[in-house]
């Protein structure tokens, strides 16, 4: 599923420094800085609000109107407070249509593993080289019946068309395996059995 390209309207900033920062978001607007492409970097504020609803989803490409003009970017990195959780800092790459960019996707488990086993993520992203518009919100794996032991590395993962990847593609993905307690159960269960006398013969 390809991203959507969202528009947001930013504004200028000429006022830098942590003290200009806390009044952007008193106002309800975040710094973020754009660069790329060999620009000069561009020091813009964003609705808080808009872009902390759009930010839920990976890899999100905005269309930004700066003072009337578009300008498409890529969401490279978020900053938030540690312990407030809002949003600080945003940093954004400057994109273009057609342009291919490298971004982590993250990877979607369906399905169910055999019966008392369990499926556990060794990855849970993988590095892609996709166009820039083009991006999946995520890359899917089935784990639908497969036994202990059974692995998925990065090479067995399905990527979209004109997607291409970048990540080892022997790294190990999803890997089945048999929950510890239910093992040590199953041990205890064959102990007992091998350990309990047979049964004598009426005489």
């Amino acid at each position: 599923m390809a991203k959507e390209v969202n528009a947001v309207t930013a504004e200028l900033r000429e006022s830098f420094g942590k003290g200009a920062a806390r009044k952007l978001r008193v106002l309800g607007m975040i710094p973020a800085v754009i660069y790329g492409h060999g620009t000069e970097p561009v020091h813009v504020s964003l609705p808080s609000h808009r872009i902390g609803l759009l930010l839920r989803r990976t890899n999100m490409i905005l269309e930004l109107d700066i003072a009337g003009k578009k300008q498409l970017v890529l969401v490279k990195d978020v900053q938030k407070d540690p312990v407030k959780y809002i949003i600080e800092h945003i940093d954004l790459i400057v994109v273009r249509k057609g342009e291919k960019v490298q971004v982590e996707v993250p990877v979607h488990m369906t399905g169910e593993s055999f019966a008392g086993t369990m499926a556990a993520f060794d990855t849970k992203s993988l590095l892609l080289e996709v166009e820039a518009t083009d991006i999946p919100e995520n890359l899917e794996v089935s784990v639908e019946g497969l036994e202990e032991g059974a692995q998925i590395h990065a090479a067995d993962v399905t990527l979209p068309a004109g997607a291409e990847l970048i990540s080892d593609p022997d790294t190990l993905v999803v890997y089945v395996h048999t929950p510890r307690g239910e093992a040590e159960e199953d041990d205890e269960t064959e102990v007992i059995t091998a350990g309990t006398p047979a049964a004598t013969p009426a005489e």
